[in-house]
């Protein structure tokens, strides 16, 4: 007698997620134990409590994603928006956000007073934290693959002087790159 579940197989297998030797129930091409039965039903009745059964596991960063993204490239042109904005000592900053398909991948920030050396040291902090954001965007909304290489090429190219804020992270960060560390005191053109 068949109930509103798949027949269950009367040979006992391998469960296909957790390999458990078990009577099996079919389910969308695969073969799953009562357990882990239980919890595909309820996934399916509760999409969002997959989340709180990761942090329970232990695995609070697993990043799900129902649809999968595949990595796009960065198209060369792209539509912008630009904001006018002020911080709370009165520089006017222009925040322009670059979009791909209405979604935000990329922020920068500038300012007409970039040369002064008051600003200099703010103007490479805001700077690393725009290059990292839209790293970021582009790993949520394009896919982008995040690595440490990557964020550490963004610590760089965000340095504008010696031993500043994002020099300091990168050459620290650096120790746990697998490829040869970054000389962040060297100009990357006479880099080899």
């Amino acid at each position: 007698m068949k109930t509103g579940r798949a027949a269950t197989s009367s040979k006992n297998r391998q469960c296909s997620t957790c390999g458990a030797a078990a009577k099996l129930t079919p389910q969308a091409e695969e073969h799953l134990c009562s357990n882990c039965l239980t919890i595909v039903e309820q996934l399916r009745k509760s999409p969002d409590s997959l989340q709180k059964l990761l942090q329970i596991a232990g695995c609070p960063d697993f990043s799900y994603r129902p649809n999968k993204q595949i990595e796009q490239e960065l198209p060369d042109v792209l539509d912008a928006v630009r904001f006018r904005t002020s911080d709370s000592d009165r520089n006017t900053w222009y925040v322009s956000v670059s979009e791909l398909e209405g979604n935000p991948v990329e922020i920068f920030a500038s300012t007409a007073f970039d040369r002064d050396q008051h600003l200099q040291s703010r103007i490479s902090n805001l700077t690393t934290i725009t290059r990292l954001i839209s790293l970021i965007l582009r790993h949520i909304f394009m896919g982008e693959r995040l690595t440490l290489e990557k964020t550490l090429t963004q610590l760089y190219r965000s340095s504008r002087q010696p031993d500043d804020l994002p020099a300091m992270l990168g050459k620290i960060l650096a120790n746990y790159s697998k490829k040869k560390p970054v000389d962040l005191d060297r100009d990357p053109a006479t880099t080899p």
